[in-house]
């Protein structure tokens, strides 16, 4: 399946990109590109792009990469929603995992209240009488 995505250039801390068609099983690095469709410098937020050959590969099946299809929406080239490309922080819990945390967290436990001590003394076995005279 062909991919349209970023493929890095430039120096340390000074990115720059290309953006390219290539197979999804190939290095974005490894140079064996389809064609080259434009740049990109995330830092001036300059773009270069050949607007009709995004939309000719779109058009034959080649899937853009969640950041170039937020990049493209954002300059107006295809539309659609953007999509979140950041990672999730927690994973997203089932509703039934969810009902069963809040009732476990609405269930109150059932606790044995201790006798008194005056409860105790009550409770106890009398005292004989012989005991008591003394």
């Amino acid at each position: 399946m062909l991919m349209i995505r970023f493929q890095r250039i430039g120096r340390t801390n000074d990115p720059a990109f290309r953006i390219v068609v290539l197979e999804k099983e190939r290095a974005a690095k490894a140079g064996n590109i389809v064609e080259l469709l434009g740049t990109y410098n995330p830092r001036s937020k300059a773009l270069t792009l050949n607007e009709e050959r995004v939309k000719y590969w779109i058009s034959k099946g080649a899937q853009p990469t969640g950041s170039i299809h937020n990049l493209l929406i954002s300059k107006g080239v295809i539309t659609g929603k953007k999509v979140n490309v950041l990672p999730k922080k927690t994973p997203q819990k089932s509703e039934e995992a969810i009902a069963a945390e809040t009732a476990a967290k609405t269930e109150t436990p059932v606790v044995e209240e201790l006798p008194t001590e005056a409860e105790a003394v009550a409770e106890a076995e009398p005292v004989p009488a012989e005991q008591q005279a003394a």
